[in-house]
């Protein structure tokens, strides 16, 4: 499919990690969202797949993409991309080296993607893509750290319960084995968790 102009959902979420307060970024904001193009992925088709080059930094309007590896011939999730979100395989569309991980459309997707070489042009020449970035990556560090934490100091049941207050529409949408493998519980377990709080 032909990539399109993208749409204003993705612009207001642009503008929320700015200083939309100071009127010189506008004209800015507008560029980078020009930048952007529409790419829509149907369900199990693949942004990337381990091993290949990660083409897209994306804004995701609407689906849920998986992040996942292969680990002992079990795949295994590591990340669940929700909508009004970003993502990549950020080391290997940077660094242009193979991807470490997949990452699949659960369901069918509409995405914004920029290519690497309009990504690198937009975070050295346009301020407003640059302050948006920094503070997307800020944001990230912040939530990987809790997750990395709430993996090693909470109990399966109290993730769950963590997720269900944090993102309950995730519940209601992700099938299990995946949420399972998200949140590093087997899909046994998790059921009897799901069971228990019911």
């Amino acid at each position: 499919m032909k990539p399109t102009l993208a749409e204003p959902d993705f612009f207001d979420y642009l503008e929320g990690l700015l200083d939309t307060e100071n009127d010189g970024l506008q004209n800015l904001v507008r560029q980078s969202k020009e930048a952007f193009t529409f790419l829509q992925l149907k369900k199990n088709d693949f942004l990337v797949k381990e091993g290949e080059i990660c083409p897209y930094f994306c804004y995701i309007e609407s689906g849920i993409l998986q992040h996942s590896i292969i680990v002992s011939d079990e795949e295994k999730t590591t990340y669940l991309a929700l909508r009004n979100s970003v993502t990549s395989s950020l080391s290997s569309f940077l660094f242009n080296k193979p991807s470490r991980k997949s990452i699949k459309a659960l369901f069918d997707c509409n995405l914004y993607v920029v290519n690497l070489k309009t990504f690198k042009e937009l975070i050295r020449a346009n301020e407003a893509f640059h302050q948006f970035y920094y503070n997307l990556i800020e944001k990230q560090l912040c939530l990987i750290d809790d997750y990395r934490i709430d993996l090693l100091t909470l109990t399966p049941e109290a993730r769950y319960l963590k997720l269900l207050e944090t993102e309950p529409k995730l519940l209601q949408e992700v099938p299990l084995h995946y949420l399972a493998s998200f949140l590093g519980i087997s899909s046994r377990h998790m059921s009897r968790i799901r069971k228990n709080i019911k």
